[in-house]
């Protein structure tokens, strides 16, 4: 059996939560347990015990907090504290994956941590090693924080690259700004840097059918940020020529914004709060669209988990043309691509389908069916080691691959 040690070290992200980087932490470990492995996580943030799912009740956490420092959140002295406890806390990590000898390492990647380094330094070639990029985080933390060792996280990330088998990127943008860091170090990786998208667990989320008894329910779901575009989809609302109601899963700093838009344009609007990931198909009940009204910007480096669950549901997905979103809605055959922060075109294409009942439902289904074939979290999986394999496959003597096998 195949023993992995999944590694996070990333404290804004906790094993068990709501947000879509906790779900996908979950999802993986059940795709190496479905694959027969025996997965360990190690982690900086457990997230509330009320959320672990029942599946998952039985999973070994490792847990190593980032230890706490005082100071305010912009204050950089109190950031810089912050760096070094992160890095402090991979480090332990570190030592307790290789005090282990996992024959997997397979880390999500997060600011100054030197765990796959380190373990490859301690364990060699007898472990494989995976690394699994799902945004710039170097720039969002300079951009959206205070980053103050710049050269210090950069040199961490080429230390990751350089010790990686596998470097699986959730899109393209992300790989090309990995290899551009890894020509940038003075020795350069041998790592295969891939683009492998988010996926769905086609078991939690199931069919829904939509409930035509009264007005069409159309919903969303995610955390409500500026970058999540709920707002454009109140202005739609409040644009619609046929009659639906609104319903919005999740919750956030935008929340007043969206009670406050609601309120000045006349409609009520459904705010169910934030639910646990299990939740989300009864979230998803009796709706018959589902939309991801993402605004426009600079930054369409993301593989939206929404967009996913929302096809695996049977929901046709109307979704602004931005990143990676037109290689899964499938335009006029899954669902409908609108321009971003464009609430006339977001209305118009809502109205369209909730128009039809027909349909919507069977691009809803013609989704569910791409899903059920291409994006399944095993299937993600699967993408991610391929390159390993591909040794065996031709011949070569890959004590990677043979470990996953």
């Amino acid at each position: 059996m195949t023993r992995v040690a999944y590694v996070c070290a990333d404290p804004g992200i906790p094993v068990f939560g709501t947000k879509g980087a906790s779900v996908h932490i979950q999802e993986m470990v059940r795709a190496w347990r479905a694959r027969g492995a025996e997965v360990e996580v190690y982690a900086v943030r457990l997230g509330d015990a009320a959320q672990v799912p029942a599946d998952l009740a039985d999973l070994v956490v490792h847990h190593v907090p980032v230890g706490k420092v005082g100071g305010e959140a912009g204050d950089p002295g109190a950031a810089s504290r912050r760096e070094v406890a992160q890095r402090q806390a991979a480090a332990e990590i570190a030592h307790r994956v290789v005090v282990a000898a996992p024959d997997v390492v397979y880390e999500r990647y997060s600011l100054f941590s030197p765990v796959l380094a380190l373990a490859r330094r301690g364990l060699g070639e007898r472990v494989t090693t995976v690394l699994e990029v799902n945004a710039p985080l170097i720039d969002e933390q300079r951009e959206h924080r205070v980053l103050v060792d710049a050269a210090g996280a950069e040199d961490a990330l080429r230390a990751q690259v350089g010790a990686a088998d596998v470097v699986a990127c959730v899109s393209e943008p992300v790989a090309a700004w990995v290899r551009e860091r890894e020509r940038t170090g003075a020795a350069p990786g041998t790592a295969q840097v891939i683009v492998v998208p988010n996926g769905v667990n086609t078991a939690r989320i199931r069919p829904v059918r939509p409930d035509l008894t009264g007005d069409p329910v159309v919903v969303f779901v995610g955390t409500l940020k500026p970058w999540h575009g709920v707002e454009q989809l109140v202005a739609a609302a409040a644009r619609a020529r046929t009659r639906w109601r609104l319903r919005v899963v999740g919750d956030g700093p935008q929340r007043a914004a969206v009670e406050a838009a609601a309120a000045e344009h006349g409609f009520a609007v459904e705010l169910t709060g934030a639910v646990p990931p299990e939740q989300v198909p009864d979230a998803l009940a009796g709706a018959l669209v589902a939309v991801a009204p993402y605004p426009a910007s600079g930054d369409h480096y993301f593989s939206p988990l929404k967009v996913y669950e929302y096809a695996a549901a049977a929901l046709p997905v109307v979704a602004s043309r931005i990143g990676q979103i037109p290689a899964v809605v499938q335009d006029g055959r899954t669902g409908l691509l609108v321009p971003p922060s464009d609430p006339d075109a977001l209305a118009a294409a809502i109205d369209a389908l909730v128009a039809d009942p027909g349909r919507a439902v069977a691009m809803g289904a013609a989704g569910r069916a791409l899903m059920e074939r291409s994006h399944t979290w095993a299937h993600v999986l699967d993408a991610t080691l391929a390159p390993l394999a591909t040794g065996t496959s031709t011949g070569t003597d890959d004590p990677a691959a043979r470990r996953v096998s």
